[in-house]
């Protein structure tokens, strides 16, 4: 049994940075025609020329992000002529927080906090891209979050119809979008200059997912450390949820817990009880992101099951003033974001009446929600 067992300044793991959600590792497996319609897209900002718009969607956990930042790595590597810049829209999620990030990035200092209009600063950032004669990227990850107020065709008019107002600017747009139902719904003035390389990112068959979980495992743990059977278990784990982050957090929870019982190997029940954080890893990011107002509608509609839109209203509004509008754009957005089912019942003025559902175990919301 002493042989099983870790001393006091062992580890299990060979390379814990395999296993952090930002890790981008060198050989990027099952995506090779998707890194190489990234690469002929961008391949004309590496000449000085503007760029052929992308527009990258999949289900989330299969690797859009991750290939859009890797093709960033090797441009990055090869020229600095290339400004790009990735933006996290569930983070950044109006044109002037967009456009800060820009900024930020372009000139390495943050932006005036106040006092200074969306245009004025995208017109600093235009004209230093002109003076030094540099191309950009901009990356908006998750980008159906800007559509709720508007934010979208804004941003996207802004950057994409640059070169009319100031000739000589060269600026292109990858939009990631998790949302496989509507690919992107911009207005016609966008749209008509958008025209993007649509790339398509499928879920990982069982077999890629293995591949995968595999050469994470060979990576991060030192020889032996995980058995077979919890090698199936994981990558059974990944087949369930369809996102592969889930099977990259399940390895670094579980090789903690095996490190807690000062075990050299990682058993499945070591993987069972870590399942239960790893799940509800992105449902419990995505809801991280959510204002205080979106949150408490999730909570509401979590502990009534299903809920009129009425009631939901008024439960609300006990210890908030919010206008019906105003509430019911709220809901509009976490319909969009799939939180909530919203459909008709076939009640009320018109067959009218709205009944919203959760999207989610409502054990999960809470958990997620906290409190």
């Amino acid at each position: 049994m002493k042989n099983n067992m870790l001393l006091w300044d062992e580890t299990i793991f060979r390379d814990p940075i395999v296993l952090e959600l930002d890790y981008l590792p060198e050989q990027f497996m099952h995506r090779d025609s998707q890194l190489q319609s990234l690469i002929y897209s961008l391949k004309p900002a590496v000449k000085g020329m503007r760029p052929i718009n992308c527009l990258v969607y999949g289900p989330p956990g299969t690797g859009k992000t991750s290939a859009v930042l890797k093709v960033f790595e090797e441009i990055e590597a090869h020229t600095s002529d290339v400004v790009l810049v990735k933006i996290n829209c569930q983070m950044d999620s109006t044109r002037f927080a967009v456009v800060s990030r820009i900024y930020r990035k372009l000139f390495n200092i943050d932006p005036p906090s106040s006092g200074v209009a969306f245009r004025k600063l995208f017109e600093k950032i235009v004209l230093k891209l002109i003076e030094k004669d540099k191309v950009m990227v901009v990356c908006l990850d998750d980008i159906n979050y800007l559509f709720h107020g508007g934010h979208a065709d804004e941003i996207m008019y802004s950057i994409l119809r640059a070169h009319e107002q100031y000739p000589g600017v060269k600026m292109g747009v990858i939009a990631i979008v998790s949302d496989t139902g509507k690919l992107y719904r911009f207005d016609p003035k966008v749209s008509s200059v958008f025209l993007p390389e649509e790339i398509e990112f499928p879920p990982y068959s069982y077999d890629e997912v293995g591949d995968i979980i595999s050469s994470r495992i060979q990576l991060a743990f030192y020889p032996e450390v995980v058995p077979e059977e919890v090698r199936e278990k994981i990558v059974n784990y990944v087949d369930v949820t369809g996102d592969l982050r889930v099977g990259i957090d399940l390895l670094k929870r579980s090789g903690l817990n095996a490190e807690k019982r000062a075990s050299k190997n990682i058993s499945e029940d070591d993987v069972s009880r870590a399942y239960e954080s790893s799940r509800l890893l992105h449902l419990r990011r995505n809801i991280s992101s959510l204002t205080d107002y979106e949150k408490k509608i999730l909570r509401l509609v979590a502990e009534n099951d299903e809920i009129k839109a009425g009631k939901l209203y008024e439960l609300f509004n006990e210890n908030n003033e919010l206008g019906y509008t105003r509430f019911y754009g709220l809901v509009n957005k976490l319909k969009d974001s799939h939180y909530l089912d919203v459909s008709f019942s076939g009640e009320g003025m018109r067959g009218r009446t709205r009944i919203i559902r959760l999207n989610y175990p409502a054990d999960d919301v809470i958990k997620c929600i906290g409190g």
